[in-house]
């Protein structure tokens, strides 16, 4: 069983999260595992270094965190990390556990240059959405601080304020948001929105979603095409014919023309985002109105769309943001912590480590394993022989 976890400080330009806080240092101790932290790691997410050694955890180096824990935790291995992340390449050791996010379904080359390390890297953007694997799903709680974050940045924006006032000047009527796609951070975003005090409606290509968006508060837009069974594995929205995007398009025009605030959260995992605001669309927004394009890192929704940058186009601002999460490194730490340390009480039932585990947990997120890229979807990906005879244990 694996005895110590190492958390190294992020170096992801930007990045201001930390994988474990130190709250969840005393759950990982009670389940037997003593943490490493590299000092400053959770400086920028408001956890400092006197805050981890209270809790028993230890400082030190990032040389001695890979050279001597058992699973190093990461907010960004380097898959999510290929700028910075290639020096960490260099201190991995056979047979030790990473963990972290690491754009498996994306990062080819990085992703092979992990398998060749010999580490059992498990990839958690791939945890299943099932039932059991809710408290451990990083995904939804990076997606509802984005989607609180996307709203705050259109409100920051926009030359209007959200809420209705009745003043002694007059009345000031409320902005308009609409929210297109009502996964989770569709959903964070219309009850933020809402709070602010504008009027919010949604759309979304699954038309089951509709109790869920007037649950939080937003009108549900129904636009007049066939959507088949627009829900793919997990519960996430499916890539559509292109066909069926250009009859979308044309109906979405009409909509988006009426609002102040466009916030867009279509990603499909491993594909390019679909298009679904066009130069057409933004060109019939009033001036002043503004886009917060959530599947920026991903091609964005929106077609003028630049990732990491404003962009200001005939009076209408389009924004491209990357990392959300960032902007709430306190909060958003500290639900990926919680999601790492409920996967790792059930990793510690299944080690050693091997592809034929009997947990569908382990198995889904395992990406590599004794020098090898193991898991079947990835392999698919990118076109790679299938994985091979399963391995024994590590």
């Amino acid at each position: 069983m694996a005895k110590s976890v190492g958390v190294p400080r992020e170096t992801f330009p930007g990045e201001r999260c930390v994988a474990i806080v130190p709250r969840s240092v005393d759950v990982l101790a009670k389940a037997g595992m003593s943490v490493l932290v590299e000092p400053s790691a959770g400086l920028e997410a408001g956890y400092p270094d006197d805050h981890y050694t209270a809790r028993g955890a230890k400082l030190a180096s990032r040389e001695t965190i890979f050279g001597e824990a058992d699973i190093v935790a990461q907010f960004r291995s380097y898959g999510a990390n290929p700028e910075k992340g290639q020096p960490d390449l260099a201190l991995m050791r056979p047979g030790q556990i990473l963990l972290g996010m690491g754009e498996p379904l994306t990062a080819s080359k990085e992703i092979q240059a992990i398998a060749k390390t010999q580490v059992s890297f498990f990839a958690l953007e791939l945890i299943p959405r099932i039932t059991r694997a809710q408290s451990m799903d990083i995904l939804s709680s990076l997606a509802t601080i984005s989607g609180y974050e996307a709203v705050l940045l259109a409100a920051q924006t926009m030359p209007k304020i959200f809420p209705m006032l009745m003043t002694a000047a007059g009345t000031i009527t409320p902005a308009k948001v609409f929210v297109i796609g009502a996964g989770v951070a569709g959903l964070q975003a219309i009850a933020t929105a809402k709070r602010l005090g504008s009027v919010v409606s949604a759309y979304d290509v699954r038309s089951a979603v509709k109790d869920q968006i007037v649950s939080v508060g937003a009108k549900f837009v129904s636009l007049d095409v066939d959507a088949g069974s627009a829900e793919g594995q997990g519960g996430y929205a499916k890539a559509m014919d292109e066909a069926f995007y250009k009859r979308q398009r044309e109906l979405m025009l009409e909509v988006v023309k009426e609002h102040d605030a466009v916030i867009t959260t279509a990603a499909i995992p491993g594909k390019k985002a679909p298009i679904l605001v066009t130069t057409a669309m933004v060109e019939a927004m009033a001036p002043g109105s503004v886009i917060v394009d959530l599947a920026a890192a991903r091609g964005g929704n929106c077609e003028l769309t630049e990732a990491g940058k404003i962009v200001i186009h005939k009076g209408v601002t389009i924004l491209g943001p990357t990392n959300l999460p960032a902007m709430a490194p306190y909060h958003a730490s500290q639900m990926f912590s919680s999601n790492v340390v409920t996967f790792l009480k059930n990793l510690s039932g299944f080690l050693p480590v091997t592809t034929q585990s009997p947990d569908e947990i382990v198995r889904d997120t395992l990406v590599t394993f004794a020098g090898q890229v193991v898991h079947p979807k990835v392999c698919e990906v990118f076109g790679w022989p299938a994985p091979g005879p399963a391995a024994a244990g590590s």
